[in-house]
């Protein structure tokens, strides 16, 4: 004799919903000619530099140097929250006027950034 169970009766459909399209966003690097590019929602901004050949500064990619300071000129709202890493760099007026670390910062929306060219060997 067999035991009826909710998990006898249930049937279910293999009727998955398509993921919706990946949202993208633009980053423009001020600095290199205003290149544009663009970037999956929720990038790391020093990645896409990375990746994009945007040419943000860097070294270490942790938030230890400090090389990769940058300024967000538009969009400052299409950033994350500032990390405990980037104050160790970024006062409270840096951080009102826009700095933030590149490789620290997850970008949310269409952002314009720009920073202080290298000058000499790297």
């Amino acid at each position: 004799m067999r035991a009826d169970t909710e998990a006898d009766a249930t049937v279910t459909e293999d009727t998955e919903t398509p993921a919706p399209p990946a949202r993208t966003v633009e980053i423009t690097f001020v600095t290199n000619s205003g290149k544009t590019v663009t970037a999956p929602e929720n990038s790391n901004l020093l990645r896409v530099s990375l990746r994009e050949q945007g040419g943000i500064p860097f070294k270490c990619g942790g938030g230890i140097c400090g090389t990769c300071k940058c300024r967000i000129e538009r969009g400052l709202e299409h950033t994350d929250a500032v990390k405990p890493k980037e104050r160790k760099h970024l006062n409270d007026d840096d951080l009102q006027a826009g700095y933030r670390m590149a490789c620290q910062t997850f970008v949310k929306g269409d952002v314009a950034v720009s920073w202080e060219p290298r000058t000499g060997p790297r």
